[in-house]
């Protein structure tokens, strides 16, 4: 994974999440749904194509971007409990 601050993803996040969002209100089906759908065919790739295509890659961002912010927090978790032992042991 190259360098990307928590800022970063935490903005990528948010951009994606509002757009998935209103395409859930449009289309009454949550991205999660759209995206098995999606990738499956199984949809109208017609009169709603760039709209379809919109939504599946910003949904791909937003898992993308909650899988980075996973392994960061993993990340940092193993920081703080390396320096809570540390700090028990006495060597804070």
């Amino acid at each position: 994974m190259s360098s990307v601050t928590i800022t970063e993803i935490l903005d990528d996040l948010r951009a994606a999440d509002e757009v998935t969002r209103r395409f859930e209100r449009r289309y009454w089906l949550s991205s999660a749904d759209f995206y098995t759908l999606y990738q499956q065919g199984q949809l109208d790739d017609g009169e709603h194509a760039e709209d379809f295509a919109m939504w599946a890659g910003f949904y791909q961002i937003k898992l993308d971007r909650e899988a980075a912010l996973k392994e960061l927090s993993q990340m940092r978790l193993k920081q703080l409990r390396t320096l809570q032992h540390q700090c028990f042991n006495g060597r804070c």
